[in-house]
This record gives structure tokens, C-alpha cells and sequence, in this order.
């Protein structure tokens, strides 16, 4: 039987994974920049895999067929190329729907993502592309003020996404990895709802029980108040993308439905999921 390889340990869809893949009895190592952090079962190996430091890869690769990857543009062809010596066969990236938009070449969040996407396809690997929208795990940034008691700002309270559950992810990864039927495909992964942030924070106040205010800034004023975790940079490209779907529904698929069986979980299943994240 293959073994599995999961980069990004720590991450919320890589940790819903390996359970999946030890539920399944599927050989499987973790792969982690500072490996010492994980908390792994019991006869799961942790290794480093640091997507930045290519003299890790050989070590992290031997013996693996397949691989769970998150995009990491910087060290990308090396990593193709330790695969293919390694005898990778089959590599599930975790990129971003991103990649879809007309002008992805030139954002920055996007270019990084398709970096990645056209290093594994120009690689003699079998390569299956995840596309998720945006993750209802961002509303965790919201926890802070949710707490503290102060209103969430939002530059376009109106602008919509489309929120996809963690584990549903994990499920799409597990079920292409286990399953050759999809493999070599590019999935576009979206929840079941289009929603914008504020219906997203109405939601929250319902499950969580307390009062949740908004304070509508504007763009120029959210970034600066994101200047210390998101560089400019990125933090214009999100601008561009939430001022574009502003008052516009975002597409939506039923490409997680297709692949697992079920309809992908709401955002509000994600919330109660991670009450505990905005409690006291």
C-alpha cells in the first residue's frame, strides 16, 4: 500500500486528514516545517518538510507515492523535481479558486498559487488540483474583537464569498487520494451558500449567543489596521476581490457533493463547529 505524504501539519485540512487516513489504515507521514510541534498518533512518523528549505525534501520523500501539498511558490520545481527522484506518483494540491479569475496572473495571492499549479503539470507526476474559494476558517479573524467585545471591521460588510468547511476539504483530499477515479482532475470546491460577511456575522451572533457589531471602515483604514499581518500587497489583492463581489452572489459548485456524496457543510454547521474559538 502507498504511503502518504501530508505537508503543512499543523493546518486545520491537514489535521482532519490524517485522521481520515489513519481511520482508512492508509500508511501515512507528516510532513511539517517545525515537526517537533505536531501532536501525532502513535506509529505516525513526523518529519521536516519545510516547503522553503529544499534539502529537506529528499528525506521528507523517501518512499512516498503520494503526496498532500500546500502551495509553497518559492522552492516549487525543486520540490517537482525531488518528487519525480523519490518515485512520487500521484501529487493532491491545495491551491485556490483564485486561479480562476481573468487577472489571476497579476495578483499576487493568485500568481502564487499558479506558480504551483504549472510547476506539478509541467512534472512527470499525476497531479489533481483542490480550488477551494474562500475558507469559513477565515472568520476566525474575527475572534479577536468578537471577544474583546469591539465591532468587526469590514470594508465591504456587503461583499460576498463563498465559505467552505475545513473538513469538507479534507474529505475531497482523502477521497483522491484513496480513489484513482479522480485523479488528474481540477476541482473547484465551494460551500453550499454565497454570503457576505455580514450575513456571515448575523450567523455567528445567532450561535454564539452575543451581540456582534460591524464597524463599516474603509479600505485604506482596514489596511492599516491589518498593516502588522497582511503586507500590502496582499492585503490590496483581497481589497480588489472583496470590492469586486461586493452586492454579486459568487458561483458556487457541486464539486464537493460529486466527490464525497454529501452536500458540503454551511457555515453555520462551521460555526458551531468552533463556538469555543469566539467564547470568552
Amino acid at each position: 500500500m502507498s504511503m502518504i505524504l501530508v505537508t503543512g501539519g499543523r493546518g486545520a485540512v491537514a489535521t482532519h486528514l490524517l485522521t481520515l487516513l489513519l481511520q482508512a489504515r492508509r500508511p501515512v507521514r507528516v510532513g511539517s516545517s517545525d515537526p517537533g510541534q505536531l501532536r501525532v498518533p502513535d506509529g505516525v512518523t513526523a518529519v521536516t518538510c519545510n516547503l522553503r528549505d529544499p534539502a529537506t525534501f529528499p528525506a521528507a520523500l523517501a518512499g512516498v507515492t503520494e503526496v498532500f501539498l500546500y502551495a509553497g511558490a518559492s522552492h516549487i520545481a525543486e520540490f517537482a523535481d525531488a518528487a519525480v527522484t523519490a518515485g512520487v506518483e500521484h501529487v493532491v494540491l491545495l491551491s485556490s479558486a483564485g486561479v480562476l479569475a481573468p487577472g489571476a496572473a497579476g495578483d499576487p495571492l493568485a500568481k502564487s498559487h499558479l506558480d504551483v499549479e504549472t510547476a506539478l503539470l509541467a512534472a512527470p507526476l499525476t497531479t489533481t488540483i483542490l480550488r477551494p474559494g474562500s475558507f469559513a476558517r477565515n472568520a476566525r479573524a474575527w475572534a479577536w474583537p468578537i471577544k474583546a467585545g469591539r465591532p468587526v471591521s469590514l470594508p465591504y460588510p456587503g461583499s460576498h464569498t463563498d465559505p467552505v468547511h475545513e473538513r469538507d476539504l479534507a474529505e475531497v483530499a482523502f477521497t483522491v487520494l484513496t480513489d484513482p477515479r479522480h485523479q488528474g482532475r481540477c476541482l473547484h470546491l465551494t460551500g453550499p451558500q454565497s454570503l457576505t460577511f455580514g450575513e456571515q456575522i448575523d450567523r455567528l451572533a445567532e450561535i454564539t449567543g452575543r451581540p456582534i457589531a460591524v464597524g463599516h471602515v474603509t479600505p485604506e483604514e482596514w489596511k492599516q489596521e491589518m498593516a502588522d499581518h497582511i503586507p500590502g500587497p496582499y492585503a490590496d489583492a483581497l481589497l480588489d476581490y472583496w470590492r469586486a463581489n461586493d452586492g454579486r452572489p459568487v458561483p458556487l459548485t457541486d464539486t464537493v457533493e460529486q466527490v464525497t456524496g454529501h452536500a458540503p457543510r454551511t457555515f453555520a454547521a462551521w460555526a458551531r463547529d468552533h463556538v469555543a474559538d469566539f467564547a470568552d
